[in-house]
């Protein structure tokens, strides 16, 4: 797959699969997805942005849609659940362009929502910040390794050089 080659109508088309995919996930999972650790496997489809960057909004947006359809803490959630997912994703997009491997996939995972989402759950919770942070970085680890190991399953199916650079192979021959 040539991300080069994807047209307007495929890369909505796609996102809107993600994102429907994102918010499955969110209610398959939701037992777990907010709870104490919050092991929102959901999470782990942000690491598609490392290979398709077009992936950031619609991603963020995926996540505002889920917070709101079964999170049940009201508009600060929504509107912080984006920022994260946004956040979070970009930052997975620029560890590409920048030719990281993508094993540094797990540290935006994990960090950008256990360290930004207690920001306002603390508040809306009545729980202090520390608490949530440690709870919800313990949480994402589980989607961040889920997340990276799809990205590269990804990478060999579509033979995806994912090395300095992100040529593609097929492309680069």
């Amino acid at each position: 797959m040539n991300l080069k080659d994807m047209g307007k109508v495929q890369k909505m088309t796609f996102s809107a699969m993600i994102m429907a995919l994102y918010v499955v996930l969110v209610y398959i999972t939701q037992s777990f997805s907010f709870g104490a650790y919050q092991i929102r496997i959901a999470t782990s489809v942000y690491a598609l942005a490392y290979l398709f960057p077009f992936l950031v909004l619609p991603l963020g947006l995926a996540n505002s849609i889920s917070n709101t359809l079964f999170g049940g803490l009201g508009l600060l959630d929504t509107i912080g659940g984006g920022i994260a997912g946004i956040l979070t994703t970009l930052i997975i997009a620029g560890i590409r362009k920048m030719g990281w491997h993508r094993a540094f996939i797990v540290i935006p995972l994990i960090f950008v929502p256990g360290l930004l989402v207690p920001l306002w759950l603390s508040y809306i919770l009545k729980v202090p910040y520390a608490a949530l942070a440690v709870s919800l970085c313990i949480g994402q680890i589980i989607p961040a390794l889920c997340g990276t190991a799809a990205v590269s399953a990804l990478a060999r199916v579509w033979g995806i050089d994912t090395g300095r650079g992100g040529q593609n192979k097929k492309a680069a021959v």
